[in-house]
């Protein structure tokens, strides 16, 4: 069952702390609320700390179903609270680690999360196949003496969730953007004219660049103003070839006989009414 049935007039962005989900977010009270606030607030694995990172303007696309629950504003014990409970993860962590080494388990573990309102640790961990854990399920329920819960995730998942900083320097995006992974695929990398060797246009995760997507969008709309690379174009009688389309320069590159090469901004260029490109001439200055 969702929280809310509708999407609620005052909604935050929430990041969880532990998990580094981010969420949508909202209290049935009207409580006042304000940036940088710690909440507890229900998500979909039980109740966790969470950080309020703003309110919600542009609530297009957003789903009620995705609105979670304000629980209460974080008390001074709910934060000392979480704050012991990173130090018992670790020994967690150490503890699932090794008895996954001695059950010989082809699983890597990613995390472990104490909730913070109920007595249940969870494991994240990731694996090429389906991993039978059962029996280490059991074991961890007999050193913990509380709930487990095991989950697998995916590769990108696990960069969202630890962290890190990325071939531009910055800190990964699913980890200090968003964690909304959206579809990434060879094609946005050829539309921007990208390099397609791998190595360059892969995250530490193995995966395509988050970023590739992110771009996509502006790439797509900036293409429709100009030719695409091998279009011919006829200026003062010469039969030019587009070689480059440079968008953020907004300027294409032409080649014709003879070598004649020719730069052309894009506020030069229009489309006849068949659809063909016209090169404008260059305005002569008064």
């Amino acid at each position: 069952m969702p929280d809310f049935n509708d999407v609620p007039e005052q909604l935050w962005r929430a990041r969880i702390i532990p998990t580094n989900d981010f969420e949508y977010c909202a209290s049935v009270d009207g409580s006042e609320i304000e940036r940088g606030e710690f909440v507890v607030i229900s998500t979909r694995y039980g109740r966790d700390l969470a950080r309020i990172l703003g309110p919600v303007t542009d609530k297009a696309g957003v789903d009620a179903e995705n609105v979670r629950l304000i629980v209460r504003k974080a008390s001074d014990e709910d934060i000392v609270r979480r704050g012991n409970y990173e130090q018992k993860e670790e020994e967690a962590y150490s503890v699932c680690r090794g008895k996954i080494s001695r059950l010989k388990l082809a699983m890597k573990l990613v995390s472990a999360h104490y909730m913070l309102d109920e007595q249940k640790v969870m494991f994240f961990f990731t694996a090429e196949n389906r991993i039978d854990f059962r029996e280490l399920v059991k074991e961890l329920v007999a050193h913990f003496k509380m709930r487990i819960e095991l989950r697998q995730i995916g590769v990108r998942d696990e960069s969202r969730v630890v962290g890190g900083v990325a071939v531009c320097g910055r800190q990964f995006c699913c980890h200090s953007l968003t964690d909304r992974l959206k579809p990434v695929s060879i094609k946005m990398a050829k539309e921007q004219n990208l390099s397609l060797n791998s190595l360059k246009i892969s995250g530490p995760c193995g995966r395509l660049l988050c970023c590739l997507a992110f771009e996509h969008e502006h790439y797509s709309a900036e293409r429709k103003l100009m030719p695409h690379e091998g279009v011919r174009i006829s200026f003062e009688g010469v039969n030019y070839k587009v070689t480059e389309v440079n968008i953020f320069a907004r300027k294409i590159h032409l080649y014709g006989p003879e070598g004649r090469r020719m730069e052309v901004p894009v506020s030069r260029l229009s489309r006849k009414n068949g659809g063909g490109w016209v090169i404008q001439p260059e305005e002569e200055e008064a």
